[in-house]
């Protein structure tokens, strides 16, 4: 194992271990604050790779703005740091099972696609900047993951108007 497979697994042990202290948390500023130690190691993960505009961006943009916001709106609106009550609904295993089964079947999905195991091509040329939205936009590139990354997002404002609107 060469030194920056050793750096990559340490750092990617690390962004595991603070994603599931994230969710893992029973309070909100410290589950904030492991969100915004998890997204660095992202961004330490991209500089492994050699990605830095990548790297760069995941900083300005995850870390200085978003997690930022985050605790601006978590201190700015917190009402009482006490438990009011029970944290699960009744119903969770349904949800966890369907969650399951989804990953499954995408995984499947991605494994049984041909080429999906190939490597595109390296980005070499004048502009990476413009390489790399062409590589974005390219069916035979990064299409597929831009677009799973997008409905992500999607996905994950509707559950943040879901939750924003339940109010019991």
């Amino acid at each position: 194992m060469t030194i920056a497979q050793v750096i990559f697994a340490v750092i990617s042990a690390v962004v595991l271990v603070s994603a599931v202290l994230v969710v893992a948390s029973r309070n909100i500023v410290h589950a904030a604050l492991w969100l915004i130690l998890s997204l660095f190691g992202v961004a330490a993960l991209f500089a492994v790779l050699e990605a830095g505009f990548i790297a760069v961006v995941q900083v300005v943009i995850y870390v200085g703005a978003i997690a930022t916001l985050i605790i601006f709106a978590i201190m700015l609106t917190r009402r009482e740091m006490r438990e009011a009550g029970q944290q699960t609904h009744r119903w969770w295993p349904l949800p966890a099972l369907l969650g399951m089964a989804l990953f499954a079947g995408l995984a499947w999905l991605l494994v049984s696609l041909p080429g999906t195991g190939a490597t595109p091509p390296a980005l070499a040329g004048d502009d990476p900047v413009l390489l790399l939205g062409q590589a974005l936009l390219s069916p035979e590139q990064y299409m597929l993951p831009f677009e799973v990354a997008s409905v992500l997002l999607l996905a994950a404002l509707v559950g943040a108007i879901v939750v924003a609107g339940d109010t019991r």
